[in-house]
């Protein structure tokens, strides 16, 4: 779909729209007091923990916390792109997507997506009909991979040449410049331009939608980097991605457990081998986002790695980064190999049965947690369990409140031989990931404060917008999240019908997005008839506030230094 969509398009899509319909559709849905509700299709559950709210239009999962408008659950749900379900929405109400031109002159994500699946298909051409592919294919052969799994993951190779890829593609300008957003191209210092990847076994990197977003190269001989992945790009960021969720989540139409191992061999040796629920970190550390994807596709994630002084320091980066997503209804473990053995080896020589057992006694978070702190320190003495009291603490602030933190809190109490009452006189509060947000201009605080609770009323009830008076002084006003009020009652002011997913559709993209996500599951205790004086009051204490803060500003100026307009403000104040 060429262009932008307009934004007055999507809010009356979203007033058109039932939420409901468009999820009972794919979920079905059963009547829980004034919302629905269901088993979450974001990860598996017994219990229902997913809500969709008709009111706000909004579903959210207190499982795993996906939320979201109708558009976002069809990104999610559907795997569609944001323009696939705008226009899937407006066949379900019969309207016609307008579009205008892009105001950017770059070439749209699409090409970059287009370019990439090009790209992976010449690269698996190549390993068909290239003279050089026997030494390739040999390679392959060598590892244990059979035609059928080297097509699974279409591993291809990149032959011998600093310009292939870019002679094949790059024919002209506006070709060799796609070619290089995606990530394809390097320059020397001499601003040659040649092929990033030569030479090397080639593992396309797929999104989970199955989209090629990037590459991974290894050479076969002694050339360095062994492994070399795409850059940062548009579309591939290797910090949320992993390799091989794809190809997971479509061997298995229910993953029970996921495996993240370290590297693309692991991956592809074990899915040869029947293991077909294992992904792979591209070269990072595996971060909080890592984490939320593959949480949404599987109820248990199990950490692999080696089992040498680098393996468990990794595990315990893994660890810590876990910390914000313990709880809920998912479970962590961790996993150690043998020292000098990976998946990869450990699959080809003692087959998938010895590596399954494994994964069946893989170590709980929390016994992986305790065990590690607990080698710092003399447990047997009480100056070694109060310094395990103190190294703890800094990582339990961050678990998130909840039964498993509490848990957590006990388990310490009984390694330090003291009582959670003391205890918890000594541990700090948890950390909510609004407190972790670091505080700007125009974001929401998250203390109760009347900018905040203003804003929560207007998102839940934008209705409410025709009782709010003057707002047009508050914008002046220095005061966390006051940017986005104002903004709010602009838009409501000139769009006073739009609803509360219209709202947040507005905000797609922004920084302030999750947090206008959150507040729309605050739960108000009061009817909307209730918070209207609420809100009111709020607006007209912060025109107040900014009147006086105007004429505090004014009156501190020298009248010589007053414009005709200022003195004449000051008069009419």
């Amino acid at each position: 779909m060429a262009g932008q969509i307009p934004t007055q398009f999507i809010d009356d899509l979203l007033t058109r729209v039932d939420i409901v319909d468009v999820i009972d559709a794919r979920v079905p849905l059963k009547k829980a007091g004034k919302n629905l509700h269901a088993c979450c299709p974001f990860h598996n559950e017994k219990t229902p923990s997913f809500t969709v709210s008709p009111d706000k239009q909004f579903y959210h999962c207190f499982g795993c916390g996906a939320h979201g408008t109708a558009i976002g659950f069809l990104m999610e749900y559907d795997q569609m792109s944001f323009p696939e379900a705008i226009q899937e929405l407006a066949d379900q109400v019969g309207m016609s997507v307008p579009t205008t031109k892009s105001l950017s002159p770059a070439p749209a994500t699409q090409n970059l997506y287009d370019l990439l699946d090009k790209v992976s298909q010449y690269y698996v051409h190549q390993l068909q009909t290239h003279p050089q592919r026997e030494v390739f294919v040999d390679y392959l052969k060598q590892r244990g991979l059979s035609a059928a799994t080297i097509e699974k993951f279409d591993i291809g190779m990149a032959p011998d040449g600093w310009d292939n890829v870019l002679r094949t593609f790059g024919t002209t300008d506006l070709a060799r410049k796609q070619l290089n957003e995606a990530g394809l191209l390097s320059s020397n210092d001499k601003g040659r331009t040649y092929d990033r990847f030569r030479n090397r076994i080639m593992f396309p990197i797929r999104d989970r939608r199955g989209r090629v977003i990037g590459f991974g190269g290894r050479v076969l001989d002694d050339g360095t980097p062994k492994y070399l992945n795409s850059p940062e790009t548009a579309v591939f960021h290797k910090g949320h991605e992993l390799y091989g969720l794809f190809q997971a989540r479509k061997a298995n139409r229910k993953l029970e457990r996921i495996v993240i191992v370290e590297g693309y061999m692991d991956v592809i040796a074990l899915a040869e081998h029947g293991v077909t629920n294992a992904v792979a970190t591209l070269g990072t550390a595996t971060t909080p986002d890592h984490l939320r994807l593959v949480l949404r596709s599987t109820p248990e994630v199990v950490f692999c790695f080696d089992g040498d002084r680098a393996g468990r320091e990794a595990a315990w980066r893994a660890a810590e980064n876990a910390l914000p997503l313990l709880g809920g209804n998912h479970q962590l473990k961790f996993m150690f190999l043998a020292e000098g053995e990976d998946p990869d080896s450990l699959v080809r020589e003692q087959g998938a049965a010895a590596f399954n057992t494994l994964v069946e006694q893989a170590k709980n978070y929390s016994d992986f947690f305790f065990d590690t702190l607990e080698s710092q320190v003399d447990i047997a003495s009480m100056d070694g369990r109060a310094r395990l009291v103190e190294i703890a603490k800094p990582y339990l602030r961050h678990v998130p409140a909840g039964v498993y933190r509490d848990m957590l809190e006990q388990r310490l109490a009984e390694k330090a031989q003291t009582n959670v009452a003391l205890l918890n006189k000594h541990l700090d509060r948890p950390i909510t990931v609004e407190h972790k947000t670091k505080q700007k201009a125009g974001s929401i605080s998250t203390a109760t404060s009347p900018v905040r609770m203003a804003i929560t009323i207007l998102l839940q009830h934008p209705v409410l917008y025709t009782a709010v008076g003057e707002f047009d002084k508050i914008a002046t006003l220095d005061r966390p999240g006051i940017k986005i009020l104002s903004t709010m009652l602009e838009t409501l002011q000139l769009n006073p019908h739009l609803n509360t997913a219209a709202l947040l559709e507005r905000s797609r993209g922004s920084e302030h997005s999750e947090h206008l996500q959150r507040l729309v599951q605050e739960s108000l205790p009061l009817t909307a008839e209730q918070l209207k004086p609420e809100l009111v009051g709020i607006v007209q204490q912060l025109q107040q506030q900014a009147t006086e803060q105007r004429k505090a500003y004014l009156e501190q100026k020298h009248p010589s230094q007053l414009t005709d307009e200022e003195k004449e403000e000051i008069r009419n104040n």
